[in-house]
């Protein structure tokens, strides 16, 4: 999986590596440095980039270049998204995920990256597991820390780390047993804008029942096809495409012969939808 993560700034500088499998030379950065030189704007970097023996997948966060090296083929998306959970863990740690609060805080970084990844896999990266298992610095913590030489790593393993829901502590209780979700609507049309006015015009088509509105339709047989019964059964389907409409029902279901008049088949019957019609 992942053996080394390199941070880059803006000025092309490493200014910390991490390695996990084994211990991959800076120099494999080369080829980043030739892709960010060769691009126009910062973003244009591409994220995936083939080395002859290692692949280089990186992204751009807060003008820092997280750049992570794989030796064998694994899907890029599932790295870029641990490297973007990487950056927001820093950014929920340090409260903004700059160069300058990493090297003020690079003992916690090392920690952090540490636990997300065993042996180069994702093992922890929920916020909530993390700061159970290595607790946010702060002033405080900091001093004590200096003076007694600990650390900020836990002593104990997290509750939730081996839930089934891990991003959920365990034991949590709350006054008013409920839950809230977001409801978010959103409708495609054509407007219409009259600038003298300032008013936008918005007509929602709808279908007049009092005036009867018909679909027509043709059947015929395909050449070559063999003849039909004497009285087959048509499965048929009523729909408009591209339409959605709740309530459509079928008032009349009228079919003309090329030599005989019309024959009134269904008539107050049935809603939109499938059904058959025997001749």
């Amino acid at each position: 999986m992942i053996h080394s993560l390199f941070l880059v700034n803006a000025s092309g500088d490493i200014f910390l590596e991490k390695h996990w499998k084994s211990v991959v030379s800076r120099s494999v950065c080369d080829y980043f440095f030739e892709a960010q030189e060769r691009a126009t704007e910062p973003e244009n970097v591409p994220p995936v980039i083939s080395t002859p023996h290692h692949y280089l997948i990186s992204v751009l966060r807060h003008r820092i270049y997280f750049v992570a090296v794989i030796q064998s083929e694994v899907p890029p998306l599932f790295v870029i998204e641990f490297l973007h959970r990487v950056v927001d863990t820093f950014q929920d740690y340090f409260g903004v995920c700059t160069e300058a609060a990493i090297k003020d805080n690079v003992v916690v970084v090392y920690e952090l990256l540490e636990e997300m990844l065993d042996n180069g896999f994702p093992l922890a990266t929920e916020s909530n597991i993390l700061k159970e298992l290595i607790k946010p610095p702060t002033i405080l913590r900091t001093m004590v820390n200096t003076i007694t030489g600990s650390t900020n790593v836990g002593e104990q393993l997290p509750t939730g780390q081996l839930s089934v829901v891990p991003w959920r502590r365990t034991g949590v209780k709350y006054t008013n047993n409920e839950a809230y979700f977001d409801v978010v609507e959103e409708i495609d049309g054509t407007y219409t804008f009259d600038p003298v006015t300032k008013l936008l015009t918005w007509d929602v088509g709808k279908i007049n029942p009092q005036k009867l509105p018909s679909l027509k339709g043709t059947m015929s047989l395909q050449a070559g096809a063999s003849k039909p019964d004497e009285n087959p059964t048509i499965n048929i389907q009523l729909k408009i495409q591209q339409m959605a409409i709740s309530g459509l029902k079928v008032n009349r279901l009228d079919m003309y012969g090329e030599k005989y008049k019309p024959f009134k088949g269904i008539k107050y019957m049935t809603k939109a939808g499938k059904f058959q019609v025997r001749t």
